[in-house]
């Protein structure tokens, strides 16, 4: 019986043992099967990281060649803008001289009597009491034109100042283009009969600068058969781009 006993006590204790090596062993390859498990879930991670990553890359790479392509062309268009902006600019900036009410500026210098052919052609009208000034721009460039024609009848030295009508001045100085004109109303005559008139063949026409009555003078030829003019009712109006209705009749 106690060997009996015994050796069942050995065989439990075997079995036990076994049954041990045996959960262990278990757990064992449990843990290396979740080990292993893990190790391919992050070489998995890994390589949809390395993916990520080279689309990332990719992504950035074309972005990058997209900004090469958008930076050369904006440096070109740059250069393009700066190029026509010099261009445009010089002559925006003399559009811009021509529309404003002040003075005359280095785009749009006054004209100077160089700058400038005068005729003179007489109303349509018996007898003639009017005649009516053509100023054109003879230069390579504008320049304005400002205030009024300082005409003499006569000796320019000693000849009566002509003087000029308030209403018919303009909003803004006038700036003419090469080939462009201008023009001024003026009286001569009341056309009376008994006026104190002399005849004209030709006579004086003087520009203004900045700032006063400019050098020189341009000499016009009256129409044909010369002017019958009265000093004391003479008057001229405002150089202006066209003659007006209201403004330019005195």
């Amino acid at each position: 019986m106690r060997t009996h006993h015994k050796t069942t006590v050995l065989a439990a204790a075997a079995l036990t043992a076994l049954s041990l090596g045996l959960t262990a062993c278990g757990g064992e390859t449990g843990t290396g099967a979740k080990d292993a498990g893990s190790a391919s879930s992050s070489q998995q991670a890994a390589g949809t990281a390395d993916t990520t990553t080279g689309t990332d890359t990719g992504a950035t790479g074309g972005e990058a060649g997209s900004g090469d392509t958008a930076g050369s062309a904006g440096q070109a268009s740059a250069k393009g803008s700066t190029t026509g902006g010099s261009t445009s600019g010089g002559a925006g900036e003399t559009g811009t001289t021509g529309s404003s009410g002040g003075k005359a500026s280095a785009e749009a210098p006054a004209c100077a009597h160089g700058d400038i052919k005068i005729t003179a052609a007489k109303a349509d009208e018996v007898p003639t009491e009017h005649i009516v000034l053509t100023a054109t721009n003879t230069s390579g460039g504008s320049c304005t034109l400002l205030q009024y024609p300082l005409i003499a009848f006569g000796d320019i030295q000693t000849a009566k100042d002509v003087p000029a009508v308030a209403k018919s001045k303009p909003a803004a100085p006038v700036v003419l283009q090469p080939g462009t004109p201008a023009y001024a109303n003026v009286r001569v005559a009341l056309g009376g009969v008994d006026e104190e008139n002399k005849v004209v063949k030709s006579f004086n026409v003087n520009l203004f600068a900045a700032d006063g009555p400019a050098e020189g003078s341009i000499v016009v030829d009256a129409p044909a058969g010369g002017l019958a003019v009265d000093e004391a009712a003479a008057k001229t109006g405002y150089w202006t781009h066209e003659l007006r209705n209201g403004a330019d009749e005195f």
